[in-house]
């Protein structure tokens, strides 16, 4: 099993802290969720129907020429590489693990590559993250068009998973994504804090939509999920503060790990990352009060979330302020 963010009763159990106790900073979830009108209760008693406007709803939001509603972007993940025979991938590392792990499971030639080595490579497929998860790293748009007309000139494809570009989407590809080969992965659950609803959707040509689709069969996304997410995805206003506050708490973030020594590195408005090899030292400090944040090994840093109320921000900086002091060489 991978490593993900979000796992506070594996949390609660080794550190002996209940559930309620814990300050969550491990997923980049925004701590603020969309809470609009509850789904109505037919949503719980009928089947869901593809007319419901979810897929138009979408389609506005990004820009979008076609939009698949997929139950959040891990079916996407989980399923894409079932739609290609065996092939030499490229999946952008540092990442999300589960994109090498899922085209590694179905078969195909999976390379790491570095943000730096993307252009040029002989590959049939490219997956990036963008924002990169956990660094950070941004592709520019003018990379990433020029990336997958490097690959639709032998029929390759680029994989964009764009799951934190809501908060400032300046370089995503989903307008762009009525060109063959080009697929982007979007997803409600970090900028509007609806994980758990999963609903997430691919973006890509009719062709590659239709194949996935009957990958995935009907009722991919659950009823009540799907009216909460037509709400989300209407909700300009929302949507427009939500941007403004998330880039100010971003900012007050990366200044808060540095006035505790502990230096960010990249991030976005969702996350900061911090590299340092005394992570794992600060991570365990930090969960033995009760706070959580995600440990990487490989390269060894820390990712923080944002956090929520103001209570939140206090016990975080106390908590860092009394690290070890090995951990702050």
């Amino acid at each position: 099993m991978l490593e993900h963010g979000g796992l506070l009763r594996r949390a609660s159990a080794r550190y002996g802290i209940a559930l309620e106790r814990w300050l969550d900073l491990s997923t980049g979830i925004n701590p603020r969720s969309w809470a609009g009108e509850p789904p109505p209760g037919e949503a719980w008693r009928r089947l869901p129907e593809e007319e419901d406007g979810l897929a138009q709803a979408a389609r506005e939001y990004y820009g979008a020429p076609g939009a698949l509603p997929t139950a959040g972007s891990q079916a996407a993940i989980l399923n894409l590489p079932r739609l290609r025979a065996r092939c030499r991938v490229g999946v952008l590392t540092p990442g999300y693990a589960e994109h090498a792990a899922r085209w590694r499971e179905a078969g195909h030639d999976v390379v790491p590559v570095a943000p730096s080595d993307c252009a040029g490579a002989a590959l049939d497929v490219l997956v990036l993250i963008n924002p990169n998860n956990p660094t950070g790293h941004r592709f520019t748009r003018a990379q990433l068009l020029d990336l997958h007309g490097q690959l639709a000139a032998q029929h390759g494809w680029l994989v964009i998973d764009e799951a934190f570009a809501d908060a400032d989407p300046k370089d995503s590809l989903a307008r762009e994504t009525h060109r063959e080969g080009l697929v982007v992965l979007r997803s409600l659950g970090k900028f509007f804090g609806l994980a758990g609803a999963r609903v997430g959707f691919v973006l890509a040509a009719d062709s590659l939509c239709q194949a996935l689709a009957e990958r995935l069969g009907p009722w991919a996304v659950a009823g009540p999920s799907r009216a909460v997410a037509i709400g989300a995805l209407r909700d300009r206003r929302w949507q427009a503060k939500t941007r403004r506050r998330l880039r100010a708490d971003a900012e007050r973030l990366a200044e808060l790990l540095h006035r505790c020594a502990l230096e960010p590195a990249g991030g976005c408005d969702l996350f900061q990352w911090a590299p340092t090899p005394h992570a794992a030292l600060i991570h365990d400090h930090l969960a033995r009060s009760g706070i959580l944040c995600r440990l990487f090994d490989t390269p060894s840093g820390l990712r923080f979330g944002l956090p929520g109320a103001e209570e939140d921000w206090r016990r975080l900086e106390a908590a860092l302020r009394s690290a070890p002091s090995e951990a702050r060489a």
